[in-house]
């Protein structure tokens, strides 16, 4: 469905025929009789019935496949009217526990009164044959559940909320939706709904409430919060948090403190004091990082888990694996058995890997059971592939599931249910974020040893925190940084030159046969033509890769001539263009064609996946990649192939999926491609840092190209800029520290 937007028209027609439903997104396509026409209808209509009366703003858009049909932005509803249409839509199984006999028997007795008696009479409801007076209360409850949703939709759209966020009020808030939204507008702004804060001000301001008032100011307040976990902070300084806020909210800061002291009454807001300056967070970052900084020192203080381990035993393992540790390594491999907790770190070639190896092969002499967990699919696999042990990504070791009590999923590996095992290694902890690094937390017996991986030179995470960063800096925690790069690694460009930008000195950039190599160019346009083609021919020509499953253009920005967005663009109509019968859907100014290579940009625990060997369960996760093996046009959904999963995407859950040929640095955390492309030219100056360039650089396994201008990786490597993040696990570490 492409998306060529004109001006909303307004639609009315009867309800003839529902194509196909999703009932827990109210995703709905169906067919209305505008008296001297048919139409296709498709949006967010939830509890839609045939025979109803529609009044639909939206626009018509022409289906690759189906022709023309009309997106829905707002739907309003009304029933039926006159005893043969009311017939009609009960008959249907518009409501549950009416079938066509039943309706036909109630239509008879109550005609044009029908509706009126099944939301306020079910005592006369009763009276009809077959019906029994419990019966007939569910049924009364059922009509009255549907009614109350059309009203809700109704009301609520004409403030301008969408019809997506008017049924997540109602799930939210029920029947006295409208009431709610109208006493307080910013509930908009509530998790599971999630409006927008600039949108939620402005129907504020249609229903005229006092600019001023503590409603808007704390809404505010919160969305600054909020908005600064996408950019990692879990806490702000108090008084930039108020300064900021009285700027957006165009209000004096006296207003802004009284809203923060609200909030922390509340318990919505939490304080802490680092270093004489007041910092505020969400309760949930608070609370998270206090458990993190009390559970690992629990698990540093007790006592059962301390072993020791003598140097002969070490020695029969690198006997047994054919391996000489240097010192480092084998004081990892010591401190992971004598203590509860270790972070073991290091860059490309330090023998981070041999040293997991050492240290499972002590665990198991040892008899304990062992997990292995990574943060993403492609690092759990690539953890199996390099380990030879099982490795689950974090959401699948803790079994997540959806929670109909609290309306939200969790995990249910917890404190009450804890993983079985006698050690944990977790892989790539650079990336895990505060919220779930204390769940998996949550999760491990105060016995379990827990071994930490990760290189603290990568990017944080994109989730907010900085844990990896934090529990280094506390000196709370055991650690060992691998620094000695072994010969073997040495003998890679890639690796010699990802430690030369990580100690700050400049990479080699002359050599033109090795597996590092740079390509000059000036011209952005002339660039993004070369990335192609080195992509689509001069790569699987003198290497043997793969376009789609071994080459990987990386980029600093989705933005300018080298950015994910344009040069998407440009490979897709290289690798996979167009062809007339090939299925494809098109949506937010893109299209996603059969053999697309895609990658999943949020979390979705719902999504179904197989397995080849009948295994099946459900989660797609935010950085997964993969490639689309079926799409289905009549029911509109897709298939997605994530390495060993086949994922289905149904309705509106394909707007989660962009096109994968070119991703961000971010999102390239925790994978390793084959071959790595990496444009540096039209680089926005705030993306040029030593750390952005460095993670790019480790995600190449035998080959990195560089296409750009030198001055640009230069002025990367003299950049040692890291991202700012205000976070207080080391404070809560170093407060707890004995």
């Amino acid at each position: 469905m492409s998306e060529n937007k004109t001006e909303p028209e307004l639609i009315s027609g009867t309800v003839e025929h529902i194509t196909y439903r999703n009932s827990d997104s109210g995703f709905t396509v169906v067919e209305l009789d505008c008296g001297s026409e048919s139409i296709t209808a498709v949006g967010i209509m939830p509890e839609i019935a045939k025979g109803e009366s529609l009044e639909v703003t939206g626009h018509f858009d022409i289906h690759s496949t189906y022709g023309q049909q009309f997106k829905v932005d707002v739907c309003e509803r009304t029933l039926p009217s006159g005893p043969s249409a009311i017939l009609k839509y009960l008959s249907s199984g518009a409501v549950k526990g009416i079938g066509p006999a039943t309706a036909k028997r109630i239509v008879h007795d109550f005609g044009e009164e029908t509706f009126d008696v099944l939301e306020n009479q079910p005592q006369r409801l009763a009276m009809i044959k077959g019906i029994t007076k419990a019966k007939a209360e569910e049924i009364c409850e059922e009509f009255s559940r549907r009614r109350s949703i059309r009203e809700v939709m109704l009301h609520l759209g004409r403030l301008g909320v969408t019809a997506d966020e008017a049924l997540q009020v109602y799930k939210r808030y029920g029947q006295n939706s409208v009431d709610f939204i109208k006493a307080d507008p910013f509930l908009l702004c509530k998790e599971g709904i999630d409006m927008p804060f600039e949108r939620a001000d402005e129907i504020a301001t249609k229903m005229d409430l006092v600019p001023d008032s503590l409603e808007r100011i704390s809404a505010g307040v919160v969305y600054i919060l909020k908005h600064n976990l996408n950019n990692g902070h879990t806490c702000l300084p108090r008084e930039k948090l108020i300064s900021v806020a009285a700027q957006m909210l165009d209000c004096n800061s006296y207003r802004a403190d009284e809203a923060c002291e609200e909030l922390l009454a509340l318990k919505i807001f939490n304080s802490v004091t680092i270093n004489d300056k007041d910092f505020i967070s969400l309760c949930d970052y608070s609370n998270a990082e206090q458990f993190i900084a009390a559970k690992i020192q629990l698990m540093l203080q007790y006592s059962d888990v301390h072993t020791h381990v003598d140097k002969i035993e070490v020695e029969a393992i690198e006997a047994s694996l054919g391996i000489e540790y240097e010192e480092l390594q084998q004081k990892a491999v010591m401190l992971s058995l004598e203590g509860g907790v270790l972070i073991l770190t290091g860059g490309p070639g330090t023998g981070k890997t041999t040293t997991l190896k050492a240290i499972i092969n002590l665990m198991e002499n040892r008899g304990y059971t062992i997990a292995l967990t990574a943060p993403t699919g492609r690092a759990a696999k690539r953890m199996t592939e390099l380990t030879g042990y099982e490795a689950k990504t974090i959401h699948r070791l803790l079994e997540v599931e959806w929670s109909p009590e609290g309306g939200k999923h969790v995990f249910s590996r917890n404190e009450r249910n804890p993983l079985e095992c006698d050690v944990l290694i977790v892989d790539e902890l650079s990336m895990v974020d505060a919220l779930l690094f204390e769940s998996l937390l949550k999760a491990l017996r105060l016995g379990c040893r827990l071994i930490l991986v990760g290189d603290s030179n990568q990017l944080p995470s994109v989730g907010a925190g900085n844990v990896l960063h934090d529990l280094l800096e506390s000196g709370n925690v055991p650690s060992v940084c691998l620094q000695k790069v072994f010969r073997q690694a040495m003998q890679s460009l890639i690796v010699s030159n990802a430690h030369r930008i990580v100690n700050g000195e400049q990479p080699d950039l002359t050599c033109k046969d090795a597996d590092f190599f740079m390509i000059e160019q000036f011209n952005p346009s002339t660039a993004a033509k070369l990335v192609s083609d080195l992509n689509i021919r001069r790569l699987p020509e003198a290497y043997g890769f793969s376009s789609l499953n071994d080459i990987q253009v990386l980029c600093p920005s989705k933005k300018m001539d080298l950015g994910t967005i344009n040069l998407n663009s440009v490979l897709q109509a290289n690798i996979n263009p167009q062809i007339e019968g090939v299925p494809e859907v098109s949506f937010r100014g893109f299209t996603l064609r059969l053999n697309d290579k895609v990658m999943q940009i949020k979390n979705n625990y719902d999504i179904i996946w197989t397995r080849d060997n009948g295994e099946y369960g459900t989660g797609v996760f935010n950085g997964d990649i993969g490639i689309i093996e079926n799409i289905n046009v009549a029911s509109q959904t897709l298939s997605v192939r994530f390495d060993d999963r086949l994922a289905t995407y149904g309705g509106e859950e394909t707007v989660q999926l962009e096109l994968a040929y070119a991703i961000t640095i971010h999102k390239s955390q925790g994978s390793e491609f084959e071959c790595v492309i990496l444009p540096l030219l039209d680089c926005p100056s705030m993306l040029r840092y030593r750390n952005l360039l460095y993670t790019a650089v480790t995600r190449a396994k035998k080959l990195l190209v560089i296409i750009g201008s030198k001055t640009v990786v230069y002025q990367m490597v003299d950049n040692d800029r890291k991202t700012l993040r205000y976070t207080a696990l080391t404070h809560y570490l170093e407060e707890m520290r004995p």
